[in-house]
């Protein structure tokens, strides 16, 4: 990790200091900086809302990948960031210059005038106005948390929804079961603007079918009408009315077809050419999800340069299922003694996590990482250990590369986002760009 000091470092920590005590899930402190800021929300670009518990970041790069393709000026906001925040705000194509992004941050600051402020409304109305001030022809808007109480939920009108799949998670702010959970996230549903989803648990399309017919607006939903599914070498994707032979998408994984899918769909009705879609499928990339690492210090201390180095943040059920499947094929394909290195925070339930890698021939390292709420690695071992896996504690990721055996090997690095950037941060050659 780099120990320079960013322009943007000091305002961001005044702005941390103002987050409330508590949390406390709603719109108004949002809509009183953005409204001293002039409402920038109402000067953006024709805006595509994502929300979702899986998947959002992918689709999100897979149709900037295609929106650029087609010769748009892409505006981007997703979270968190891998090494640096300017990560978060991509204005037309280009990741956030630093100064103005200070700047920024500042005018947020000022126009807050020491009000409670969490950190990503801070940063979401930043954003906005960035966004607002910079010409584009698209905005790709991640939620943060839910949907209908999300920050970025004060756009009104919107062009198109979006909702990936839908897992257990942040169950303390959006509910127990996945019904509560959906009805949170079709919180960016707007009444005139057409929504589209990924396949969902049936509780979950229960939630968001009755969402949409309350706003009186067309879903479409994978598995209904459109799908999506891997031939061979090849990606098909079927529409109400065509039938599409298109590449696999350039990012790794199963469940990379679901999500391109969303983005093929969404492209389709933002108005794209099937060369764009052909091209952004071939050229997305979204680090620190399932991304193959092939520089920096990790990667060179592998002794054989026929092994195999991955990054994956998945850190939910979902994930850690689509992780496992991933594994399974890989090992099916080309098997490889196979090891993980493994971080989770803990709001995260570390035995339910390894459970899904019950049975697997594997060696995990447990280790600890940049965040204050990191499982102790001891306690992560006797996690996995209860699972019948075989694990032990190592410093860092780095110690437990360089006590690999020297042959060819798989190596998974994997459970949080936070472990996934403290290994991105080793080198400038591997910051996302």
């Amino acid at each position: 990790m780099t120990d320079r000091l960013l322009p943007f470092d000091a305002p961001l920590e005044r702005l941390k200091a103002l987050h409330p005590k508590l949390i406390d899930l709603n719109l108004d402190r949002m809509l009183r900086v953005c409204e001293a800021l002039g409402r920038p929300q109402d000067r953006l670009p024709p805006i595509v809302h994502v929300a979702g518990t899986n998947g959002k970041g992918s689709t999100i790069a897979l149709l900037r990948a295609m929106a650029e393709a087609q010769g748009l000026r892409v505006h981007v906001y997703t979270s968190p960031h891998l090494v640096h925040f300017a990560e978060r705000i991509r204005l037309a194509g280009t990741l956030i210059d630093e100064d103005y992004l200070a700047y920024t941050l500042s005018r947020v600051e000022a126009a807050n005038a020491g009000q409670p402020l969490t950190f990503f409304e801070s940063t979401t109305a930043a954003a906005f106005l960035a966004f607002s001030e910079t010409p584009a022809d698209l905005l790709l808007l991640e939620t943060g948390l839910g949907g209908r109480l999300d920050a970025t939920n004060i756009i009104a009108h919107p062009k198109l929804t979006i909702i990936t799949p839908i897992d257990y998670d942040h169950q303390a702010f959006l509910g127990d079961d996945l019904a509560t959970i959906a009805r949170q996230k079709a919180g960016i549903f707007k009444r005139g603007t057409p929504a589209l989803s990924a396949r969902q648990p049936d509780e979950a399309a229960q939630a968001l079918e009755w969402q949409a017919l309350k706003h009186s607006i067309s879903l479409t939903s994978m598995g209904q009408g459109i799908d999506a599914w891997r031939e061979g070498d090849r990606l098909i994707f079927q529409d109400e009315d065509a039938l599409y032979d298109l590449p696999l998408p350039a990012l790794a994984g199963a469940h990379q077809i679901e999500n391109a899918g969303l983005a093929i769909k969404a492209s389709l009705m933002l108005g794209l050419s099937t060369e764009a879609i052909e091209t952004g499928l071939k050229t997305a990339q979204w680090p620190g999800r399932l991304q193959a690492l092939k520089a920096g210090p990790l990667y060179e201390a592998l002794t054989d340069r026929a092994s195999e180095l991955w990054l994956d943040g998945g850190h939910n059920p979902h994930a850690a299922r689509a992780l496992r499947d991933f594994i399974d094929r890989q090992q099916s394909r080309d098997p490889k003694p196979l090891h993980l290195i493994c971080g989770l925070i803990n709001t995260k339930d570390a035995g339910e996590f390894f459970g899904h890698f019950a049975g697997l021939e594997v060696q995990i390292s447990c280790v600890s990482f940049s965040s204050d709420a990191a499982i102790p690695p001891d306690q992560l071992a006797a996690a996995a250990q209860s699972k019948g896996l075989k694990a032990s504690v190592v410093e860092s990721p780095l110690e437990a590369i360089k006590a690999l055996p020297s042959e060819p090997i798989r190596v998974l690095i994997c459970g949080s986002l936070y472990l996934v950037g403290d290994c991105l941060a080793l080198s400038e050659e591997t910051w996302p760009r």
